[in-house]
């Protein structure tokens, strides 16, 4: 027998960690090569991890709820090729890697990943009053790792933050007064109130809006078009395309349409941050929001600026299709490289998005209005809608978005029965 190791997959571009919502495995179970072992959360996907091996498992290292990264440890299993070795004590070989690697953190003095916490760390520290701007992480480029929660709380010796208030001088001493250190204290239920646990979705969303409000110096314009003849056009074929086709012509596909030609003309905003570069992506892949209930994905419509409205209003509800039924695979949600947003489905005239990490721009579309606008020095009723683009500052500046915006606008407003075929 030989013990092996069932190390975090990356489930997607850009995922560096994952949490176990679900172990569907115990100790003593046995499986085959590709069985299910664990469903894992990131921020981009709902996955199955497959075992690596046929075998026993052995021990299951990650606990439930726990984030942890891309290719550290989840559970050992035994398997019957080879000479057994212990899980308990890793080889001589394996334990100077390890050392080697902390070594090498250590020199390089990265602390990129300082701050970034995941959900079990924050909980420990929250729980145990511990300040983790004093706690030094021992993980990949500083970040503070669980097991270096549980070493502080193991010592006994809780860092607390350096009083940062300026001394005051007592008149009759001369002497600097220490202030009083205050300790914020984490929000507790009163009587009545409802306490709904951070899981699942909601707390992979919550983790990646952090990060990117973080990281993404966040820059907003939004100007307004008016769609009175794409909104005339799309209501006249409207109930024989869904007859034809089977699905419905939404208005958000000839907006995805707009914005996937104006990306092909404005690349700049087609790209990632990369520290020390910017990658202007090739390939326009529009990511999209889809509810489910209470939960919302982001799956990606690809190469979207190929794509007549037909074959994105098939895209669209191909995508919603799946996620109101579970169906979503890893592909459905890798590789977005622009998000379009569809706030208007809920009426929204004005809003300022997030940017969907590490995106360099996102674009609301909101709520298709009627109002009084003055057409050749008259009032007419048009139908008016507001795009609000959120950017990254650090990639695009005001001059390049609002050439951007203004073409967009421009594509819309000239959408009507003469000049567009949806197919």
């Amino acid at each position: 027998m030989a013990s092996e190791k069932i190390n975090m997959p990356q489930l997607g571009e850009s995922v560096t960690e994952g949490t176990i919502s679900t172990w569907l495995v115990s100790a003593g179970d046995h499986v085959n090569k590709y069985d299910p072992i664990a469903e894992v959360m990131t921020d981009k996907v709902n996955a199955e991890v497959p075992s690596s091996f046929t075998g026993v498992i052995k021990e299951l290292v990650a606990q439930e709820g726990e984030t942890i990264e891309v290719g550290q440890l989840m559970c050992y299993i035994e398997t019957e090729n080879g000479t057994e070795e212990s899980a308990d004590s890793p080889s001589e070989t394996e334990a100077e890697t390890e050392k080697a690697g902390e070594q090498a953190e250590e020199s390089t003095g990265d602390q990129s990943m300082k701050k970034r916490y995941s959900p079990a760390v924050l909980r420990l520290a929250q729980e145990n009053d511990i300040d983790l701007e004093q706690v030094t992480g021992s993980g990949r480029s500083g970040r503070i790792t669980r097991k270096d929660i549980e070493k502080v709380i193991a010592s006994g010796e809780k860092p607390s933050a350096p009083e940062t208030e300026p001394a005051r001088t007592s008149a009759a001493t001369a002497e600097p007064v220490k202030p009083k250190q205050q300790t914020a204290q984490a929000p507790t239920a009163q009587s009545g109130d409802v306490e709904i646990p951070v899981t699942g979705v909601r707390k992979a969303i919550a983790q990646n809006m952090v990060r990117s409000t973080q990281e993404i110096p966040h820059a907003w314009m939004t100007v307004e078009a008016d769609v009175t003849d794409l909104v005339g056009y799309r209501n006249s074929i409207k109930d024989e395309f869904k007859q034809k086709e089977g699905f419905s012509l939404t208005f958000f596909s000839f907006f995805v349409k707009a914005v996937a030609q104006a990306l092909k003309e404005f690349p700049q905003l087609n790209s990632t941050w990369a520290e020390d570069k910017i990658i202007q992506r090739k390939d326009i892949n529009l990511s999209i929001a889809v509810a489910k209930e209470q939960e919302l994905f982001v799956p990606v419509i690809k190469h979207a600026d190929e794509k007549s409205i037909k074959g994105i209003a098939k895209s669209i509800h191909e995508l919603a299709m799946k996620a109101r039924t579970g169906k979503l695979a890893a592909e459905d949600m890798q590789g977005g490289t622009f998000t379009v947003n569809n706030t208007g489905s809920f009426g929204s005239i004005h809003s300022m998005g997030v940017i969907n990490h590490p995106q360099a721009a996102i674009l609301q579309v909101e709520s298709i209005v009627k109002r009084p606008v003055i057409v050749n020095d008259m009032f007419a009723a048009r139908d008016m809608v507001n795009l609000s683009l959120s950017l990254d500052h650090r990639i695009l500046d005001g001059l390049v978005c609002g050439q951007f915006l203004q073409r967009v606008k421009a594509i819309l407003e000239n959408m009507n029965q003469s000049s567009t075929n949806v197919y």
